[in-house]
Formats: C-alpha cells, structure tokens, sequence
C-alpha cells in the first residue's frame, strides 16, 4: 500500500507540490508570528535583567527605559545633578552610573556614563581596558571598532543632520564582554566629556582648560554642582532597598523605574498585536483547509474510474480507505513540517535583524506548547484526510467504472 501511494504521488507531483506548500505557507506565518513574538519576550526581559533601577526626571516612564536600557534614541528631560550626588551617599546603594546621550558615531550610540559602568555591566573586558581619562572610550561587543580607533563624536545622527564635534576625540581603550543588551551596539565614554562638549560643566570643574581633556582627573565620587541628567543607572544592595529607592523617587520631579515592570505594560500592548496576528494566520489557514476540501472533492471525482477499476480487481474498500487517507495525510503532514520549517526559518532571519540593528539578543526556539499546536495540527490533518477516504470507501465500482 506504501509503494502504491508514493507512486501516485510521484505521478502527481505538481498537484502535490502545490497542496504542500499552501499548507506550508499558512501554517508558516502562525508559526512565525509565535515564535517571533516569543523571542522579543526573552531578548528584551534578558537585556532588562542587567539593570535593576532606573532613576529620571519626571515624565514617560516608558520612554525613560527605552533610552536608558535599549538605548532608543530620544530626547528625555533632565533632572537636577544632585540627585546623582545624593545616590552616591545612600547607604542602600551599591552602585550608581549617569547616563547622559545624544552623541553617535558610524551608527553606534555614545552614552556618557562612569568609569565602573562598563565593568559592572559586562563583568570585564574582552580586550583591552576601561576608561581613565576624557578623551578615551570603551565600546561594546558588537562594535566593529578595533582598539586604538579614533572617535570624532557626532551631536546627533546622520540621518537627522547632526554636526560633528571638534572639541574631542576619544580613543577606544577596550571592549567589553558580550552582555545581549543593546549596550553591546553602544560607545561608552566618560561622562564628564558628554558634559564638557555640550557646556554643561559642574561647578568644580568650570575652570577647567578643556583643551587638554585627557589631563582631567576622573572618578566617581559624584559631588558639589553637577550639572542635569537624562537618567541615572541604579544598583541597591537589596530587594528591600531597591522598593525603598524606587518609592523615595517617584515624588516630585523624579521617577523610579523597574525596566521588568515596564516591560510588562508594553507586553500587553505587545500581546494584543499578537492575537492580532494570531487571527488573521488562523483565519488565512482556515482558508486553506477549506480550499482542500474543496480540491479534494474535486479530486475524488476525478479518480472515480481509477477507484472504480481497483474495486473491480479485488481491492477491498478498507484498502481503498487506506490508500486514500494515506495519500491526502501525508500531504498534509509535510505541509505542516515544512510550514513549522519555514515558520522557524523566518523567525530567526527577523530575529537576526533585530539582533544587529539593536544588539538584544533574541532566541528563536520551540517549547513544549509548539509541540503540543503540531500535534493538534497532525491530528486535524488526519481527520480532514478522512473525508476524501471516505467518500471513495462509498463510491460502488460499477457506478465509478460508467462515470
């Protein structure tokens, strides 16, 4: 029975053909719309999970961990520098970076930050060292930047009009290790350059001959009258602490964030345009099922001599039954291998869009609920396979011989 259905098959190939790959191509777009929604979950909450707390001024608490996390360009509002000096003398605090943006370079995003920044948030370099002075800079892992390069800092973007900046050029000192956030995209230098280019000098260093950038002295010991930030990178030394943090700064003129709790909001958003989605594959494949019923009709009518002449010989109607089924199944069966194929084929082609253009690493993979949607789809598969195998177990071979 096997051989006789792969020879018909083989006779049929073209019409084959084409009944795999709509089936293919319907189930391929449910199952990249899972798997690619899936994998922006994961990449964006792993990239979230390396910052605990993040301080602004008030305003777009999602916007705030666009910019500051993903690194999404956008101008934010800037919250008074004292701010900065008073979560560096917090007991509850075990570390604090600035950010301060609106520099490129090559496409790659500068963020001014501290000199720990880099360290605390790969845990070390690949090659190289961190940042001792103005002029230098430390540049992610997906920087196609070899060390010793010269960066002239650009206010801004290409595509936007940006200038570039003549007061400094720094020298890329070292690359940090792989972190999947879109940090791995970014240039890091030190945050009292950002202030400098720009004239937002502090008090203390006012004075200052900016012209020899790399004589500055550098550290982290924020103090005195800094100038205003964008956002502040918090680490507390506890759970208990980070809650104590984030409420103390959600008054006033400042707002405390959990970049995880953010996430979740635009997760909802994220999920509706996934049902979305969802609906328009079902209803795309429910299309197809339909038209296979149709097609298989009209095939059962055309194959009635051939029925009619294989009863004639002695073949039983269960193998007739069998030989039918079999045959309609197995088309099914590869449509729905090949449409989960082509479904994974495409989420990770997106995925690795993504990946380049944002940094944030975004694993395509099936779970055990895709294993269980297959599973559901065989098994409709071999009932709709039924209804050809059935109206052939029914036709009579003296009416099939005369049509």
């Amino acid at each position: 029975m096997i051989r006789f259905i792969a020879a018909d098959l083989r006779r049929l190939w073209a019409g084959s053909l084409v009944v795999v790959l709509l089936i293919a191509l319907a189930i391929a777009l449910g199952v990249a719309v899972v798997l690619q929604e899936r994998a922006l979950r994961l990449g964006s909450a792993r990239a979230a999970d390396r910052f605990d707390l993040v301080i602004g001024a008030g305003g777009s608490e999602t916007q705030l961990v666009l910019s500051s996390v993903f690194l999404q360009p956008s101008p934010l509002p800037l919250m008074p520098g004292r701010i900065l000096s008073k979560l560096t003398a917090d007991p509850r605090v075990a570390w604090v970076s600035p950010i301060g943006f609106g520099d490129s370079f090559s496409g790659y995003p500068i963020a001014g930050t501290s000199l720990a920044l880099p360290d605390n948030l790969s845990g070390g370099f690949s090659e190289g060292r961190g940042l001792a002075a103005e002029n230098e800079a430390v540049v992610g892992a997906a920087v196609s930047l070899p060390l010793g390069f010269e960066i002239k800092p650009m206010h801004g973007s290409v595509e936007i009009g940006g200038h570039t900046h003549t007061e400094i050029a720094y020298r890329v000192t070292g690359r940090m290790k792989p972190t999947g956030t879109a940090w791995d995209r970014a240039i890091l230098v030190p945050i009292q350059a950002v202030w400098h280019i720009h004239g937002l000098e502090s008090g203390d260093s006012a004075d200052e001959d900016h012209d020899h950038a790399d004589d500055h002295a550098l550290d982290d010991r924020w103090s005195g009258d800094l100038p205003g930030l964008p956002a502040v990178l918090v680490k507390p030394k506890s759970i208990a602490d980070a809650y104590k943090l984030r409420q103390d700064y959600r008054s006033g003129n400042t707002v405390a964030v959990f970049p995880g709790e953010v996430l979740t909001n635009l997760y909802a958003t994220l999920g509706d345009a996934k049902r979305i989605l969802v609906a328009v594959a079902s209803g795309a494949q429910g299309l197809v099922a339909a038209s296979l019923i149709l097609v298989t009709v009209i095939h059962i009518g055309q194959r009635r001599r051939q029925i009619g002449a294989l009863r004639a010989f002695g073949a039983p109607r269960l193998a007739i039954l069998g030989i039918v089924w079999g045959e309609f199944f197995a088309l099914i069966a590869l449509g729905i291998a090949g449409g989960f194929a082509l479904g994974y084929c495409a989420a990770s082609l997106l995925s690795g869009f993504f990946s380049a253009s944002s940094g944030i690493v975004m694993p395509v993979g099936f779970v055990r609920a895709d294993l269980i949607l297959a599973g559901l789809l065989i098994a409709f598969g071999a009932v709709l396979a039924a209804l050809p195998a059935i109206l052939a177990y029914r036709q009579s071979p003296a009416e099939a011989l005369r049509a």
